[in-house]
């Protein structure tokens, strides 16, 4: 694959974001404090994920397809008409922070560096292939063999949750694997297809 023209992570300076375009789509990138590898504990990522998926969040933008690695975080955002950027950046950063702090015990201060990267999508960037990238850095990270077993990911062309109200999928275990837990869940085998089809798993 092909990998897309967006802005490093590393140790690359860090940026406010300095554009808003409602309707636009946007690649965002930030960091945890001196690179901190706060999330290769389980307890603080879930709270994070948990504050994350909270549609109260988005207000009117949409999240489209993230990943939370250990020292950093990817996201594709629709924004909408009533943010700008870096404002709905801010209180996702301030939300997981306050979640994750919350739980550990004693765990308090910043988490996340105070800018991010962006990266407005392009008429002929194609938005798929953008997020198969984002949500294959654990694999590229060499943390799993396929993104089928990393638990911190989600993207909308596979969250069939709307269909099936109450039964929306856990971060159960680190060895979670999504296309079994779409069985699991009675969710359809079309579902199961189109999951392995967007992650590339065979």
């Amino acid at each position: 694959m092909q990998r897309p023209n967006y802005p490093p992570c590393g140790r690359a300076r860090l940026r406010k974001g300095r554009t808003s375009e409602p309707g636009r789509i946007y690649l965002v990138t930030f960091t945890t404090v001196s690179r901190r590898r706060v999330f290769t504990q389980w307890e603080p990522a879930v709270a994070a994920i948990r504050a994350l998926c909270d549609p109260s969040l988005w207000r009117n933008s949409r999240l489209l397809c993230w990943v939370l690695m250990p020292d950093h975080w990817h996201g594709l955002i629709e924004l909408g008409a009533t943010d700008s950027l870096s404002d709905l950046v801010r209180r996702v950063k301030g939300t997981t922070a306050l979640a994750a702090n919350r739980a550990v015990t004693g765990c308090t201060g910043p988490i996340w560096v105070s800018g991010f990267h962006d990266h407005a999508i392009r008429a002929d960037e194609d938005v798929i292939t953008l997020a198969r990238y984002v949500v294959l850095n654990p694999v590229r990270a060499g943390l799993v063999t396929h993104s089928g077993l990393y638990p911190f990911w989600d993207a909308i062309w596979i969250d069939v949750r709307e269909e099936h109200r109450g039964r929306s999928r856990s971060y159960r275990s680190k060895a979670f694997s999504r296309s079994q837990a779409l069985r699991r869940s009675g969710f359809s085998r079309d579902a199961v297809g189109l999951y392995r089809f967007f992650t590339g798993l065979t």
